[in-house]
């Protein structure tokens, strides 16, 4: 349990620079339909018009808002068998930065400010996924590395 929980945990973190690329992605292939000379407006929408790069809006809208959260769920669930200590904890701050940074993304189309807080709830969403998945690495020492230095030979 102490290793899926970690890699969960990770998975979380990779699905984080996903979403930073697909968005990157997305929003450069956006500039560069409008500086070629299209117009983006409700009209194009509905047409289906579509752009190099439309497929990082949908990334980061399936990834952000199914994906994650069900692999922020999973870990939780996981955290209370894998007997880390502080794994609990660390799970339910994931879970609830992602309830934040999905509220804020769904929020921030109609104020754009709110932008900013998700880019920013972004990177502690990593930096917590990193930090649950190294003290899935560490933790109480296994049974065969618990000797005495009396018990090793010294050369």
């Amino acid at each position: 349990m102490r290793s899926t929980y970690r890699v969960l945990a990770y998975l979380i973190a990779a699905e984080v620079v996903i979403q930073a690329s697909a968005i990157a992605y997305a929003v450069f292939g956006l500039t560069k339909y409008i500086d070629d000379g299209a117009v983006v407006d409700k009209a194009t929408q509905e047409t289906g018009e579509t752009f190099e790069g439309v497929v990082g809006f949908i990334v980061h809208g399936i990834n952000g808002s199914t994906v994650i959260p069900a692999i922020a769920l999973v870990l939780l669930v996981v955290s209370f068998f894998a007997r880390i200590p502080g794994g609990v904890r660390w799970a339910g701050a994931l879970v609830a930065l992602v309830v934040l940074q999905v509220t804020l993304g769904m929020f921030a189309h109609g104020l754009p400010l709110l932008g900013a807080l998700h880019g920013i709830n972004a990177l502690a969403v990593f930096a917590v996924a990193v930090v649950a998945g190294r003290r899935a690495r560490s933790g109480p020492m296994r049974a065969a590395s618990t000797t005495s230095t009396a018990d090793r030979a010294v050369v």
